[in-house]
């Protein structure tokens, strides 16, 4: 017969508090790498302008302040989408970072943050009223 082995009672917690902790730091992590936090994606674009043979569509778009417009070439030449006036583009310069789009390409302007109507036009057919619109900001 195996003699019996007295610990304190004050060892004996601790020790069962040791187990504890070791036991609870092994494995079972999660599989998800830690890391730093990807930015946040710029805002959803809800409004698109589609440039074709036939012109701008919609010509005319009302959106939110604070909201971005797609500009997207299905023609089959390149346009230079600008704000008004003709040829300074200086009343809306969000719209100037749209510029020169060749066939199938697309941009965004800049965040259009103040309520006001920006007018468009393509810089090297200026006259062309199929080319013309608005984006009214409201």
């Amino acid at each position: 017969m195996r003699p019996i082995l007295h610990v304190p009672a004050g060892a004996l917690a601790a020790l069962v508090t040791l187990i504890a902790l070791a036991g609870g730091s092994c494995g079972g992590g999660s599989s998800t790498p830690s890391g730093p936090t990807p930015p946040t994606a710029p805002p959803t674009v809800t409004n698109t302008i589609t440039i074709t043979s036939a012109g701008a569509s919609p010509r005319d778009i009302q959106i939110a302040v604070g909201t971005r417009v797609l500009f997207i070439n299905d023609d089959s030449r390149a346009h230079n989408m600008s704000s008004d006036p003709h040829p300074e583009h200086t009343d809306c310069p969000e719209l100037n970072q749209v510029g020169l789009l060749a066939p199938g390409q697309r941009r965004e302007t800049g965040n259009l943050t103040s309520p006001r109507t920006c007018r468009f036009h393509d810089h090297d057919l200026p006259s062309d009223t199929r080319l013309l619109g608005r984006i009214i900001i409201q």
